[in-house]
């Protein structure tokens, strides 16, 4: 029963790439196109792909061009192709603007980079291209059926940006590089105000300003200890309960110490 299945599986095979070559081969571009639908609607993408290549030329500047070029974008786009995908519907858009597609298509430009974009620990090129993208396309058609989806999209690559930030300067600290992580727990606060990361961010922030300043020149430790207790009153002001309050209080009494060795050089000088 095996062997007969493999062997229908095998004539059916070897019948259906000759029925595609002889289209292939078939001077009649209106049986191509045809061919090239059925194959679409059969989902076999890989097929229809190769036929409407050729189509989109053939049929330049004629009524079927548009419909050529919109099934030529999907097919692309379902064999996984994505950034060819996002090429031919941003093509798609600037060639047929008047095309009851256009809509779609500049969705698709832009849904194409947002499935491109890799995990957060990795370059974050298409994340920032898609977000681009889908604010074009929501500036475009403001009332568009897939603003709202679009927006949703728009969230969840800021949270990609937002969790690269985020472990970006928790790196930094672990690597004691903690100048370098200062900063950039600072600039993720900057750009993300309302980031889930502020209270840790703040407080590891507030400790790599710590080991920052005990690490610096004595000429430059007053001014850093002091941006340390800047950060601990961010901390307590915006979390008084936080749960790392008692450790931040810690690096706080530290720091006051510190400073206090500076008010007494001062009163003995």
């Amino acid at each position: 029963m095996k062997k007969r299945l493999a062997l229908l599986l095998l004539v059916f095979t070897v019948v259906s790439c000759s029925k595609f070559q002889k289209l292939t081969k078939n001077p009649d571009m209106d049986a191509k196109y045809n061919g090239a639908i059925k194959y679409y609607d059969k989902k076999d993408y890989y097929h229809a792909l190769q036929l409407f290549e050729e189509l989109i030329s053939v049929y330049k500047g004629t009524a079927k061009a548009e419909d050529s070029y919109y099934y030529y974008s999907y097919c692309t786009y379902f064999v996984d192709d994505y950034q060819t995908a996002a090429y031919y519907f941003n093509n798609f858009v600037q060639t047929f603007p008047n095309s009851k597609h256009a809509e779609e298509a500049q969705y698709m430009f832009a849904y194409c980079y947002y499935l491109d974009s890799p995990i957060s620990s990795l370059d974050q090129t298409s994340t920032l291209e898609a977000i681009e993208k889908f604010q074009l396309f929501i500036n475009r058609y403001p009332q568009g059926e897939k603003v709202k989806e679009a927006n949703i999209r728009i969230d969840e690559l800021r949270k990609k940006l937002e969790n690269k930030a985020f472990d970006i300067a928790k790196l930094y600290f672990e690597m004691e590089e903690f100048k370098a992580s200062v900063v950039a727990f600072d600039n993720l606060l900057n750009v993300y105000p309302g980031t889930e990361y502020k209270e840790v961010a703040l407080f590891m922030m507030m400790k790599a300003q710590f080991t920052y300043a005990s690490k610096s020149v004595d000429s430059k430790k007053e001014d850093r200890f002091k941006n340390t207790l800047d950060i601990y009153y961010k901390l307590v002001d915006n979390f008084p309960q936080s749960r790392y309050l008692r450790d931040a209080e810690k690096v706080f009494d530290a720091s006051k110490s510190e400073l206090k060795k500076f008010e007494i050089q001062v009163k003995h000088s």
